[in-house]
């Protein structure tokens, strides 16, 4: 499996298929314009930042735009979870959609704008989890203390940062340093802009692994 990062809550996850996670047009956000290609594109929710379907390049690509129960795409079983934008249920940003799915034997999950953890109901049922890419700069979603709470109650082996502020950034959210700052320096991995790995590359004991542009 390879993934690489395209900045905020973007990410081409390529095995067998190409996913492509919220993706965003780069010019409204300050940051370069994704470079993809994919087979399935997911969309967590209708804000600008997110769903920049028209910058994916593909052959038939399938988009998965804020939905939430089973989807099966090119041989991959999506499951979309319906959680919220804000703490007060979706009245001041909406609704969001989590998915969680699995390619080459690895379990993914990615939240999306998450703004409010979940009911514990809710979570077991998107488990397993062995990556999770979770929002953490904050303001218009879950900040850092409640990001590593949610990776804890999930049980990742590996929880990717995701949604925080970067140089160019538009968008008034926290720098992944707040973050990070919750995790030993060992827990914390700098893989650069992609890496390739299989399931038994993945740690036994709790990983931050931290994409760059």
């Amino acid at each position: 499996m390879r993934i690489r990062w395209h900045g905020h809550s973007c990410f081409e996850i390529q095995d067998s298929i190409t996913v492509v996670t919220d993706p965003h047009d780069g010019k409204s956000l300050g940051i370069p314009r994704p470079v993809v290609r994919g087979d399935v594109v997911l969309v967590s929710h209708d804000h600008f930042d997110h769903n920049s379907v028209r910058v994916v390049r593909g052959i038939d690509t399938e988009v998965l735009s804020f939905k939430p129960g089973v989807s099966t795409v090119r041989g991959v079983t999506f499951r979309g979870f319906t959680t919220y934008h804000d703490k007060s249920h979706g009245e001041q940003r909406g609704k969001n959609v989590v998915y969680c799915f699995e390619m080459d034997g690895i379990n993914l999950c990615h939240l999306g704008d998450l703004g409010d953890i979940p009911p514990v109901d809710v979570i077991e049922e998107m488990k397993p989890v062995d990556i999770v890419f979770t929002p953490v700069g904050n303001v218009f979603t879950i900040g850092a203390a409640e990001a590593k709470k949610m990776a804890e109650l999930l049980g990742a082996r590996v929880v990717v940062p995701m949604h925080y502020r970067v140089g160019g950034l538009s968008l008034s959210i926290r720098p992944v340093d707040d973050f990070l700052r919750l995790y030993p320096e060992d827990r914390i991995v700098k893989v650069g802009n992609e890496i390739e790995f299989t399931k038994e590359d993945l740690p036994p004991e709790q990983e931050v692994w931290v994409f760059t542009l």
